[in-house]
């Protein structure tokens, strides 16, 4: 059965001057997983080290407020903009004048995920979102922006995307085989069903599949909702109770602020699996 629960409902402990880390997911909470995600605050005037593990992938998002990235070629900021992706043995300093919330993902012995991992490692990036394409479903209201795909990040290891549900969408019910599966609500409400039982979710709640368990989510009638979902590995497959609902996405032509975004996706469908040249 999934896995859900919100972050408030997990305990915090001291990670450097004026920061904290609350571990979401682990292998005790979810036992033989390869995804670990906390969730990193930093205080007013607070700032830490974060070092990423030589055999490790490892991604950061802001959720709230603004960070400075101290790195060895120069300082950088961050805002709720940002998905950082970073590679292993990857260290730097994060510090916030105004406070700041993020999350923080990462896949120890990520080489068991992508076996080019050790060879060709993946590189420092910053994924500016809103300006990535907007796709539509073609089924239903629902929009996906990609956060991160094999194209985008040069390794197998992870997919992750943020899908936004206007109010009273729901998606088909699937399920999939071959990969972990979270997801982190970022606001909003709504049900999620898991095996066709329905349980209430809300902002700040983490939802984790087992494999092959079936799944699908309905916003609330009054209120949008926006999660970030990942898959580890990023090439799975997905299966629908109802084939005729196979999802397929259709670009846009336009970021979320309805700008011209900064690269082109063609429409594609997930019916032959994950593998989207996106």
């Amino acid at each position: 059965m999934a896995t859900i629960f919100n972050e408030s409902n997990v305990p915090g402990e001291s990670l450097g001057s004026d920061a904290k880390r609350q571990r979401l997911l682990t292998g005790t909470r979810v036992p033989g997983t390869a995804i670990l995600l906390d969730r990193l605050s930093i205080a007013a005037g607070g700032r830490f080290v974060l070092e990423v593990p030589a055999t490790s992938l490892a991604w950061l998002q802001v959720l709230a407020g603004e960070v400075a990235l101290a790195r060895d070629s120069g300082p950088q900021t961050l805002t709720e903009a940002h998905v950082v992706f970073l590679p292993p043995g990857f260290a730097a300093g994060l510090a916030s004048d105004e406070g700041a919330d993020l999350l923080y993902g990462e896949i120890p012995n990520a080489a068991q995920l992508d076996p080019q991992f050790a060879q060709s490692p993946p590189a420092f990036r910053v994924v500016d979102w809103t300006r990535e394409p907007v796709l539509d479903s073609e089924h239903d209201a629902r929009k996906r922006i990609y956060l991160v795909t094999p194209k985008l990040a040069g390794t197998m290891a992870i997919k992750g995307e943020m899908i936004i549900y206007p109010p009273g969408t729901a998606a088909a019910n699937h399920h999939h085989e071959g990969a972990e599966h979270f997801m982190y609500v970022l606001r909003g409400h709504g049900t999620v069903y898991a095996n066709e039982q329905p349980f209430k979710v809300k902002k700040g709640d983490v939802i984790y599949y087992p494999d092959r368990e079936r799944h699908y989510l309905e916003a609330a009638p009054d209120e949008e909702m926006v999660f970030v979902e990942f898959f580890a590995p990023a090439e799975f497959k997905t299966v629908w109770v109802d084939e005729s609902q196979i999802c397929t996405w259709n670009p846009t032509g336009r970021d979320i602020q309805g700008r011209a975004p900064v690269r082109d996706i063609k429409r594609h469908s997930v019916a032959e699996g994950h593998r989207e040249d996106v």
